[in-house]
């Protein structure tokens, strides 16, 4: 059965850095889409980072700043934040399972979610 955790969400500074996990099972990240998204309140859920194979995908909002690898051994995806403004205070959300609908960015086209872990970056 499908399950993503994620972990490492945090209250931090800005210009600070954190780095989420996400522990995938029923799932290989090698060969399957990976993504985190994120959403504030009274927002959309919003994609942030993706990777396949050797593509990956930044959102405008983050790119230079923060960076999505995968961990094959461990199964794991991680996201490294870097840089942190108080823009992107929201729940992360790890996903994985490409359904083959929508951009890599959008929401519509992953299969499977995690919970969620909370960032909030303080000014």
């Amino acid at each position: 059965q499908e399950r993503l955790v994620e972990s490492g969400g945090a209250a931090v500074q800005a210009g600070g850095s954190l780095r989420l996990s996400c522990v995938v099972s029923g799932i290989t990240v090698d060969y399957n889409r990976v993504g985190w998204f994120r959403q504030a309140p009274g927002n959309e859920r919003e994609g942030v980072a993706t990777t396949l194979l050797d593509e990956t995908v930044y959102a405008d909002s983050v790119k230079g700043r923060f960076t999505i690898h995968v961990d094959d051994e461990k199964n794991e995806v991680y996201l490294q934040m870097t840089m942190l403004k108080p823009e992107d205070t929201a729940m992360y959300y790890c996903a994985a399972g490409s359904t083959g609908v929508g951009p890599v960015l959008a929401r519509s086209r992953y299969r499977y979610w995690g919970q969620g872990t909370q960032v909030t970056v303080s000014s």
